[in-house]
């Protein structure tokens, strides 16, 4: 993760700041009961701040980047801490339990409890980020009430890293209980297809983008992740409800996208 978050930072002209937390739920119960939770977690920070101290140390040096190590639950002191000041989470979606079991992990939390946007990207342990060179970025926009804040920061962010910004809207595939003639499935599919059109531009003029524009008809997440891999992308920009709590954001599509993206996926 290192590298990616090396590269954002250098594409976004960035300061880094590495937060590491301490799980009192994953300390020993045998320390626990010798010893008193306090002084326990004492010395787990002690021993976290010497480890993160010499962490990505050859990308981040201490004057490149600021260190933190809090102690609770993960989730909600990431959350806490990007409320000072931050811009931006980066954290992995990591490959094995969570991309099984989203919604159960540290990440899916962080999705849900952030007021920033979060960038997620596969475990980056055997894959390496794009080269510089390489900046393809692609928002995926919704025509919700979110839109125009959502194709603002992806119209800036792509414009201050010099990447080529496209967009991505999926109108589902016509369908029901009762199936459309093709004719008129075929003219229903147009007019929804025109009506994004004239949408996308004028959120387009109003935050000033010159994206091209590519509507797809289909499921929406495997459209989305189609386009990510047509336009070779080395980002996803989408929205995710902007009322955090178990029975609002947890509903969003990012979920699914984050899960089984080819690329870092941004959720605004």
């Amino acid at each position: 993760m290192g590298a990616y978050v090396r590269r954002a930072s250098i594409l976004l002209g960035a300061k880094v700041t590495l937060l590491h937390v301490v799980d009192p739920a994953t300390f020993n119960a045998l320390e626990m009961y010798m010893r008193s939770p306090a002084d326990v977690t004492d010395d787990h920070l002690e021993a976290a701040r010497e480890r993160l101290e010499e962490f990505l140390h050859a990308e981040f040096s201490a004057a490149d980047a600021t260190r933190i190590v809090a102690a609770g639950d993960p989730a909600r002191e990431i959350a806490a801490t990007a409320r000072n000041g931050f811009d931006l989470i980066m954290m992995p979606s990591h490959a094995g339990t969570f991309r099984r079991m989203l919604l159960g992990s540290t990440t899916a939390k962080v999705l849900n409890d952030a007021n920033i946007p979060v960038e997620t990207s596969r475990h980056a342990e055997t894959i390496a980020p794009r080269p510089l060179e390489h900046r393809e970025w692609l928002c995926a926009i919704g025509l919700g009430e979110n839109s125009e804040r959502l194709l603002d920061y992806a119209h800036r962010m792509a414009a201050q890293a010099g990447g080529h910004l496209r967009i991505i809207h999926a109108i589902e595939a016509t369908g029901g209980a009762v199936p459309l003639q093709p004719d008129l499935a075929e003219r229903i599919e147009n007019e929804e297809r025109g009506r994004a059109h004239e949408r996308i531009e004028e959120l387009k003029l109003q935050v000033g983008s010159q994206a091209a524009v590519h509507i797809a008809v289909g499921p929406v997440k495997e459209a989305l992740l189609e386009a990510a891999r047509q336009a070779d992308a080395d980002v996803l920009v989408m929205g995710r409800n902007p009322r955090p709590g178990a029975q609002e954001r947890l509903r969003d599509l990012t979920y699914v996208v984050v899960r089984d993206s080819p690329c870092p996926v941004v959720s605004v």
